[in-house]
């Protein structure tokens, strides 16, 4: 597989609140493939899915109806190191093996320059070398708290608990190449990853090798939140 033929590989990533998933949208909508790691936990967590089956034997209280309640196998594993791990080495393989059939079926395809990993915890699980460039999307604190406690569920405790779990916004900042702001209104963020996607065109792509040929020590598939 030559070098030059491959699609550059951007990491998509921030914080909660921060306004990810409209930006993978706009991606998408400019024609960018994206591949959310968490839309693809919950297909496998639904009735039928890849996971369902060996959650079930770990965790049978989190299995209802066929499916996994997400909520009832949050509550079996945060705070549990060793319930976590068990969950990660479960969902982690299935992950990555998804994500590698995405990413060969597109380098096969070679319609597209650019390919976008959507990864939420992209910084805390050291997923940054495993793309050729990063960008983080990024609010004003107020804004982001803003819009998380809009969400059904959602208190001020528990929004400390995730975020005290995740890399600070501002060393998200500082460590990607990019930042796209949603603190803005939507035509401005919408401009901001038209102005990115005209960056990164005709850049040279590398990372996707380490996808399709992975060194048996690489763990490149920790993705999602679970």
């Amino acid at each position: 597989m030559a070098d030059h033929h491959l699609p550059l590989l951007l990491g998509l990533t921030g914080s909660i609140g921060m306004g990810k998933s409209t930006v993978s949208n706009i991606f998408r909508g400019l024609g960018v493939p994206v591949f959310d790691a968490d839309q693809a936990v919950h297909a496998m967590y639904s009735q039928g899915g890849q996971a369902v089956e060996p959650i079930g034997a770990s965790f049978p209280e989190a299995v209802v109806e066929g499916a996994v309640d997400r909520p009832k196998l949050s509550k079996l594993v945060l705070g549990n190191k060793d319930a976590m791990k068990l969950l990660e080495s479960i969902a982690h393989p299935l992950v990555y093996s998804q994500r590698r059939r995405w990413l060969q079926q597109h380098v096969d395809e070679g319609r597209h320059s650019i390919l976008v990993l959507d990864i939420p915890l992209l910084y805390e699980t050291d997923a940054a070398g495993n793309v050729d460039a990063v960008a983080v999307v990024s609010a004003p604190e107020a804004v982001q708290v803003e819009r998380v406690l809009k969400r059904p569920g959602m208190t001020e405790e528990r929004l400390r608990s995730i975020m005290g779990r995740q890399v600070p916004d501002a060393e998200k900042r500082r460590r990607a190449q990019f930042v796209i702001d949603t603190g803005c209104s939507l035509e401005e963020t919408q401009e901001h990853v038209l102005s990115l996607i005209g960056g990164l065109s005709g850049r040279q792509g590398h990372a996707v090798l380490r996808h399709l040929n992975p060194q048996p020590e690489q763990d490149s598939s920790k993705t999602s939140k679970m």
